[in-house]
């Protein structure tokens, strides 16, 4: 092995330790800041307020008379809703004109029919004797 090569070596395993001791230092950082509690206060502080800001961004947009995102998406799935109902309205509404329609040929068929047969008995039928 070369002087190189263990140069190398030794490099690679002193970057190991400082990497562990890294590793442990982050981790062993992040546990007390799990366990403190002033952090978990801070978080908690953090998350009512976020809270606190948007119940004053509703109470605002309430008041401006102007819809939350809630409100908006509520409006579209309503519209979607209303929109599927009418096509299905629009569907049926088709379905009858074309069963009138069909009904009504089939109405001027029969009478076609009958007034045939109607004039067919006119004309057998004998004609009165004039004078």
């Amino acid at each position: 092995m070369s002087y190189d090569d263990e140069q190398e070596d030794s490099l690679r395993a002193e970057q190991d330790g400082i990497r562990a001791r890294s590793e442990q230092a982050i981790g062993e950082l992040a546990q007390a800041l799990i366990e403190s509690p002033t952090v978990h206060n801070a978080i908690a502080a953090a998350f009512g307020a976020r809270e606190k800001a948007i119940e004053a961004q509703q109470a605002a947009m309430s008041a401006l008379n102007l819809p939350s995102a809630g409100d908006v998406e509520r409006l579209e799935r309503r519209l979607r809703s209303f929109s599927q109902r009418l096509e299905e309205v629009e569907e049926q509404l088709d379905e009858a004109n074309r069963e009138l329609g069909t009904l009504r040929r089939q109405l001027a068929a029969e009478r076609a029919e009958k007034d045939d047969k109607g004039e067919k008995k006119l004309a057998k039928k004998p004609k009165a004797a004039k004078g």
